[in-house]
């Protein structure tokens, strides 16, 4: 089977561009903003998966913002919500371990920007591909 990136290159530049809406309106955010919401996602999701209640969720500030930005967009590719001012569907809703799987391929992007390239590093990489 192929990698992540292969299956939901869509689904990978959706919640990007989630994380680099909050980046631009918040220039000051840090990729350890951006890893912390991922990282909580990645908890409220796999809880779901396992047949559990997501866990509470404690984030402050820029963090939170980027959870609740990109758990929208989740929402969306998951075909339960649908997206402000935007009225089209994400076509066929994706698998609750998919998703899981695509945010922690996330998480391991800002990790490796974040220690190539200092504190920004992941946002500045991904905010140049995201329109």
């Amino acid at each position: 089977m192929s990698n992540i990136e292969d299956r939901h290159t869509d689904v990978l530049q959706n919640l990007e561009f989630a994380i680099v809406s909050v980046y631009r309106a918040e220039p000051a955010m840090l990729d350890l903003d951006a890893q912390d919401a991922v990282d909580a996602l990645v908890q409220y999701y796999r809880a779901e998966q396992e047949g559990r209640r997501p866990p509470a969720i404690r984030l402050d500030g820029r963090a939170e913002r980027v959870f609740h930005a990109a758990r929208g967009m989740c929402e969306w590719r998951l075909g339960r919500e649908r997206l402000p001012g935007l009225d089209e569907t994400p076509g066929d809703p994706i698998p609750v371990a998919e998703l899981v799987e695509c945010l922690r391929r996330i998480g391991k992007s800002i990790r490796f920007w974040s220690k190539e390239a200092g504190r920004q590093g992941y946002l500045g990489f991904v905010s140049q591909y995201v329109q």
